[in-house]
């Protein structure tokens, strides 16, 4: 989905809006995945200032709970709004994803939010224990597990570590 911002500062009198879904099962999360197409809805106005944008953006993803491996699924639907000056265009820190044509790429703008959005470390629960190293059980089931021996490790093939501490 492109939307020619060049264009909308010469010619653009009334808002334009757009909604379309993309397709990001495909793109790399982290190991969170996107599986169900995102829905987005982009609309851009003129101002005194510039062009005024808001991308809103509604998502499902699913991934694995970094601590205790349980399926999470996180639903996100945000809005994030731009100001783009004409001046910006030409800028070559400008952030947004434009072409050389000045066409805003807005499934890529979508992406970058999403990826901004979703954390690098999903978690079941902010207080989520994990596994237990000796059961391997999620804590949070009720592992009944004693601590293990300071002096052996619960896996042997840990006890290089534990002679190179020493």
């Amino acid at each position: 989905m492109q939307f020619d911002i060049r264009n909308y500062f010469k010619n653009g009198k009334t808002p334009f809006t757009s909604q379309f879904s993309a397709d990001f099962s495909s793109e790399d999360f982290d190991g969170t995945v996107v599986s169900e197409p995102v829905k987005c809805d982009f609309e851009a106005h003129s101002t005194l200032d510039g062009v005024a944008m808001t991308l809103s953006v509604k998502a499902e993803a699913v991934g694995e709970c970094a601590r205790c491996l349980t399926p999470v699924h996180q639903s996100y639907d945000f809005s994030v709004d731009y100001l783009v000056r004409e001046r910006d265009l030409d800028d070559p820190d400008f952030e947004l994803p434009l072409n050389e044509k000045g066409c805003l790429d807005i499934r890529e703008l979508a992406y970058q939010e999403l990826i901004f959005k979703i954390p690098r470390v999903l978690l079941c629960d902010p207080d989520c224990q994990g596994l237990c190293p000796i059961c391997g059980k999620r804590k949070a089931a009720g592992c009944t597990c004693q601590p293990a021996d300071e002096a052996a490790p619960a896996d042997a093939r840990l006890s290089i570590l534990k002679q190179l501490l020493s």
